[in-house]
């Protein structure tokens, strides 16, 4: 059962367009801009190696306040005494322990306790070449883009992987763009990064704990809007990875699965994470074109289009048993309810089953219209030719069904779906993002280049390796309520 919950400010949701546009972030003068995770599972041999490295390219080439943490998910080895060991030793490493496993778990518990504005995380094999991590942020720095993914299958990647990896990483993106339409290339490469605001708001509605939750969380970034930036990535296969390939590829099928049939559903509430059209206000007014005009056009073209040839191959299956009027009052009774019911949800974005029943009855209203105007049209022709061809009688049915499309959008928009946008019970619209001091903008001084250590909250940090505080259960105890 998918749950949700409110952003951690304790702010309530305010409904579509609750993000605000995307601003350059204020760079912190002491406070880390950036969190890198680390989830690590019986890593005792690799641990050290890669948080040195990974610290040590940090304070070489990123030139903001940044934090390292490593999460533990419940390692049976030496893995927790390494990262606490590592956390007492380097200012800019944090140490965090989770008593039960999953890699999305993990991300979910630090990522949401995390107070930096930019969010990251690589797998501990350090497979991907560090030097990607800069571009990597960047676009989310600048106000660019909401999430950043590395990819191993753009072009200009250089990847080294064992043939059956290849295999598989490729036949899992080819599934995934097939059966949900994702336009990212590379779902599960271990190195990612998301803006905090909106982490706040994505990571509540992803439901998965393991593997998948890298897919799931980028599916519905992209259904609902947000951008993602991909950088084409160097990757070394690690030899020594521990991976159960085919419980991995099992747990995704049934991820892709649980996924598709929400969003087919509706029942995901993707509003809250759209954001405005653009930064710049020219943007948002532009004079004679209502908001969201071209996209409700492209969709409803396609959704037209898509019942148009369900309506005529209905209209040549029951021509023969029913006549003319018959076959094309039921041929056009079924498609414009598919059709109304398609348009209510993929091209006015109306989710849910609020006025799921009205809607249907008005339009049966626009139906009736259509149907006058068709059978009009056929009663035209058979008066002026006593016996038409069928090919005739289809080419009649598609000028005055086009005609019909025209008044069926203009009565959509303005009377089955009206925009209520700007009427008396719009939502509120949410503050400007105050511009924090250290800003490339601001006077004040620079922000200095080697941070202090900045912990998570105390019940996420493990300060002691003999005595290592546990972060509780991040399920049993949420305060999310089912939907």
């Amino acid at each position: 059962m998918r749950t949700q919950q409110l952003p951690p400010t304790g702010q309530e949701d305010r409904g579509p367009g609750s993000l605000p546009a995307r601003e350059h972030l204020a760079v912190p003068q002491t406070e880390p801009l950036l969190d890198v995770v680390i989830p690590v599972f019986n890593e005792e041999k690799d641990l050290e190696g890669c948080v040195r490295r990974l610290h040590a390219h940090l304070e070489r080439t990123f030139p903001y306040p940044f934090r390292i943490t490593v999460a533990d998910n419940a390692s049976t080895d030496r893995t927790a005494l390494i990262a606490a060991a590592l956390a007492a030793g380097i200012p800019a490493v944090t140490a965090v322990r989770l008593e039960r496993k999953g890699r999305g778990r993990a991300l979910r518990a630090v990522w949401s306790a995390s107070d930096a504005p930019v969010l990251a995380y690589m797998d501990a094999d350090l497979s991907t070449d560090l030097n990607a991590l800069l571009p990597l942020v960047a676009p989310l720095i600048s106000g660019h883009s909401d999430l950043a993914i590395g990819s191993r299958l753009a072009r200009s990647s250089r990847v080294v992987r064992g043939a059956k990896r290849e295999f598989i990483s490729r036949s899992y993106n080819v599934l995934l763009r097939t059966s949900l339409a994702a336009r990212f290339s590379d779902a599960q490469c271990g190195f990612k990064a998301i803006r905090k605001d909106v982490a706040d708001r994505l990571l509540p509605l992803v439901e998965d704990s393991g593997w998948f939750f890298d897919t799931e969380m980028l599916v519905l970034a992209e259904r609902a809007g947000l951008r993602i930036h991909e950088v084409p990535v160097d990757w070394v296969d690690d030899p020594h990875s521990t991976v159960d390939l085919l419980r991995t590829a099992t747990d995704d099928l049934r991820g892709l699965w649980r996924i598709g049939r929400e969003l087919a559903t509706g029942t995901l509430p993707l509003d809250r994470l759209r954001r405005p059209f653009g930064d710049d206000p020219r943007d948002r007014d532009i004079a004679d074109v209502p908001a969201g005009l071209a996209r409700q056009l492209v969709g409803f073209c396609a959704v037209g289009g898509l019942s148009t040839v369900v309506y005529l191959l209905l209209f040549a299956l029951l021509r023969g048993a029913a006549g003319p009027q018959l076959a094309n009052a039921l041929a056009l009774l079924v498609s414009a309810v598919g059709n109304t019911a398609a348009n209510r949800r993929l091209t006015f974005g109306v989710r849910g089953r609020d006025r799921a029943v009205r809607h249907q009855a008005q339009g049966l209203v626009v139906f009736g219209i259509g149907l006058a105007l068709t059978s009009g049209s056929l009663a035209a022709l058979h008066s002026a030719n006593g016996s038409p061809s069928h090919g005739t009688e289809m080419a009649v049915l598609v000028a005055a069904n086009l005609a019909a499309t025209v008044l069926r959008f203009l009565l959509f928009r303005a009377w089955l779906f009206p925009d209520r946008t700007g009427g008396p019970d719009a939502v509120p619209p949410v503050p400007p993002v105050p511009v924090r001091p250290g800003t490339p903008y601001d006077d004040g001084p620079p922000a200095p280049r080697r941070p202090g250590r900045h912990a998570l909250p105390p019940h996420l940090v493990a300060h002691d390796a003999a005595a290592p505080v546990t972060t509780p259960d991040h399920e049993a105890h949420d305060p999310r309520s089912h939907r």
